[in-house]
């Protein structure tokens, strides 16, 4: 299923979004003889206790039930599916297409880096270009929300400690990046980490490691390729990762993106300019939709 976190009335709360509506999951408490979580990240911490969770409240409640529990998208606010995960670990180079276009080979290993939990925004959320970067550039990217909590995670365990998946775009300031020669400056701004608009469980997508991926600027395909062109499938990301470090329910993992950065484009390159409309699109998940705005 499809879960969403959304604000209606300064209200906050959940729910299973189906079509252009979202079905309240907390407004169907009666179908069980227990409440679920008050929120989002207390439901993503009980892992696949609780997908079967909503799964039970959806099939213990009446049509009336769900009738009465259901809200219009255009009713609500979509918020972050995640606000405030224990960390957010993102790839570099694990898409054969995006290394050769840099001119690079695929790392032996996984190259990971950090963002800032602060950097989270949701969609239709203002991406805000700093008055000082002139270089602001995108990258659609699958996420991994963890479920569970792991450490030393055998790639044939690692399905198990994954709650579901969400878009995420890896905003970056190429002037500040590469100035710096390593990456955490440059892609840790306020604003430089829009994830939504859903969170799609796990037990909704077969194989994560076959899903398309494209971003759109203005309505021109910027990029399309496919998470079969990585280097390092998901269950291996996890697996390396947690090699490192020990994983926890809300964790993001940030899987890396593809060719057609705007940084490389070809004659020049081509980068984001406040007022510019970016969607990243991934198959089985949605379109996360955020303009850029220049800092006031």
């Amino acid at each position: 299923m499809r879960l969403v976190r959304y604000q209606q009335s300064n209200m906050e709360s959940y729910g299973v979004l189906i079509d252009h509506k979202i079905i309240c999951l907390l407004a169907l408490p009666k179908a069980l003889r227990y409440s679920p979580p008050l929120n989002f990240n207390e439901l993503i911490a009980l892992g696949s206790g609780g997908i079967e969770m909503a799964h039970q409240l959806m099939r213990s409640s009446t049509q009336m039930d769900r009738m009465n529990a259901t809200v219009s998208l255009d009713d609500v606010t979509l918020l972050a599916p995640v606000l405030s995960p224990p960390k957010i670990v993102c790839l570099g180079l694990n898409y054969k297409d995006h290394a050769e276009e840099q001119g690079k080979g695929t790392p032996d290993e996984p190259i990971i880096f950090m963002k800032p939990r602060t950097a989270i925004i949701g969609p239709d959320r203002p991406i805000v270009r700093p008055r000082w970067v002139k270089q602001l550039d995108y990258e659609a990217e699958l996420a991994i929300v963890l479920g569970k909590k792991g450490k030393e995670i055998p790639v044939s365990e690692a399905k198990r400690h994954i709650f579901g998946y969400t878009a995420f775009n890896d905003v970056s300031a190429r002037d500040i990046q590469f100035k710096d020669k390593q990456w955490t400056r440059g892609k840790s701004f306020d604003t430089f980490a829009p994830i939504g608009p859903c969170i799609t469980t796990t037990d909704q997508i077969d194989d994560p490691n076959n899903l398309s991926v494209s971003t759109r600027v203005n309505g021109e395909v910027r990029q399309d390729s496919s998470t079969k062109n990585m280097v390092f499938g998901i269950y291996e990301i996890v697996h390396h990762i947690s090699q490192v470090m020990t994983l926890e329910p809300g964790d993001l993992i940030a899987t890396g993106t593809p060719a057609g950065v705007g940084v490389f484009m070809k004659p020049q390159p081509r980068f984001l300019s406040p007022g510019d409309l970016v969607e990243v699109e991934i198959e089985k998940i949605g379109t996360l939709r955020n303009l850029v705005s220049k800092e006031t």
